[in-house]
């Protein structure tokens, strides 16, 4: 399965490995394939002081926890996402959140999942119809029964 990774999910991870998202993220023996566009690693470099404020990281532990998240993820170039997905997902994110414009447009491109904390970008996008996101239980679900 394809899931596009949402930047509050990567946050979870990196602030607490020992979570669920993380366990999803780090599982060694998943099927899942995990993506996302450029704009995680900004975002991520962008508040990294934040970051290791809440989580009282020191400077190195902090730098290995993001390479070890991020190297489960597959970075894709938005160049590469087809004009037409960038834009049907920008009519859909434009009046509930323009910045997951990027995730919903890579989603549609992979013909994936969505993996997003966001509640009021899911209601926002499922009152539009659609309905492509995939909860943190349901990944958590597939990843037991397949290590089982």
């Amino acid at each position: 399965m394809r899931v596009v990774v949402d930047t509050n999910i990567a946050f979870s991870a990196i602030l607490n490995t020992n979570s669920k998202i993380a366990r999803i993220l780090l599982q060694p023996k998943s099927r899942l394939n995990f993506y996302s566009t450029e704009q995680l690693s900004f975002e991520i470099e962008g508040h990294k002081d934040k970051i290791k404020n809440i989580s009282n990281y020191s400077d190195q532990e902090l730098n290995r926890v993001i390479t070890l998240i991020t190297n489960k993820i597959r970075f894709i170039n938005l160049k590469l996402i087809p004009k037409e997905s960038y834009e049907f997902a920008e009519s859909l994110t434009k009046d509930v959140d323009i910045d997951d414009t990027e995730f919903v447009a890579l989603t549609e491109h992979i013909k994936g999942k969505l993996w997003s904390g966001d509640k009021e970008l899911q209601r926002g996008l499922n009152k539009k119809g659609w309905n492509k996101f995939i909860s943190t239980e349901d990944l958590f679900t597939k990843i037991i029964r397949r290590t089982k």
